[in-house]
């Protein structure tokens, strides 16, 4: 009975068993590998109760693989090419890739980060289509569940399992339709006029506009839609003033006038979100890369806009 069995093989001895049937000799077979003859010799003898075969014997002064230890080499160069393509499963050629990726985000940082992560996809990733759901307010279960592959949005859900990345900062900005009223004057002026706001389903409110009401200031909200593409269309042609992030005006709220809102309001930060389980798969590592890469370029205003309303 053979002391060894075959859950002793590894890496090392197909190795060996390769280089010395090409070879021809311990020597050259030690050579190869970069150590001694004895431990040529010894990892062979191991190799030879495992499979229960000679596998090398000599002839005059070298030694000749016998026909078991052939077929053996020609499995063995197989199962160490399958072993090399296994450790290096996590190489990646975006340009191969084929998949949707589900990203959820709120139509603030979809206009603006989305379409120019798309025209990256389009040149560097073309079997890529992206799906974009509502975040509303990321949960933990729809991270977990797979119902998105990323999410971005302002408030990251507290997961022990859930990653997060600053991607930027922005600020509010008064935004007004310049062929209807005057920017605001003044504190006094901007309070006394009507407002119109984004309250998110259920009755979310912005941030900006949580942070002011608990402050004491009380603005009178005469619209309030589900979401930022829902103001220029009330906007255009009113008395409106709506408090909204700056990069807006790149892009939704473009051809409107905006300036700074008259009092101290916090700002507002975007983080990219996502699973452990996708923290070290590369494909999803590149996806995070080149959301990241471009932020430089939208919040410079190099980047393409989001479609304009």
């Amino acid at each position: 009975m053979n002391e060894f069995d075959w859950s002793d093989l590894d890496a090392r001895l197909l190795q060996l068993l390769v280089a010395v049937v090409e070879a021809g000799s311990i020597t050259g077979a030690a050579h190869a590998l970069g150590v001694t003859q004895s431990a040529v010799s010894h990892q062979l003898d191991k190799l030879r109760a495992i499979t229960g075969d000679a596998l090398f014997v000599k002839s005059g002064r070298g030694i000749v693989a016998t026909a078991r230890a052939g077929e053996l080499a020609v499995q063995a160069r197989e199962l160490l090419r399958q072993l090399q393509g296994f450790a290096h499963s996590g190489a990646f050629d975006p340009a191969r890739w084929q998949a949707t990726i589900t990203i959820a985000a709120n139509d603030f940082q979809r206009d603006v980060l989305l379409p120019p992560l798309m025209a990256r996809l389009r040149e560097a990733a073309p079997g890529v289509a992206l799906r974009v759901i509502p975040s509303a307010i990321p949960s933990l279960e729809m991270l977990r569940d797979g119902a998105c592959d990323l999410a971005i949005s302002p408030r990251p859900p507290e997961g022990s399992d859930i990653l997060q990345k600053r991607l930027f900062e922005d600020e509010y900005r008064v935004f007004h339709d310049p062929a209807a009223r005057a920017a605001p004057a003044s504190l006094k002026d901007y309070l006394a006029a009507d407002h119109i706001t984004v309250v998110y389903e259920p009755r979310r409110a912005l941030d900006l506009d949580r942070t002011l009401a608990e402050r004491g200031v009380r603005r009178r909200f005469a619209i309030m839609v589900p979401g930022f593409a829902g103001m220029p269309g009330f906007l255009r042609g009113s008395q409106l003033l709506a408090a909204a992030p700056s990069l807006l005006g790149r892009g939704l709220l473009a051809g409107f006038a905006s300036v700074p809102l008259p009092l101290p309001c916090p700002k507002l930060p975007m983080y990219l979100i996502w699973h452990r389980r996708h923290q070290d798969d590369a494909a999803h590592r590149w996806l995070r890369g080149e959301l990241e890469a471009l932020v430089p370029g939208v919040m410079a205003g190099d980047a393409p806009p989001g479609p304009a309303r």
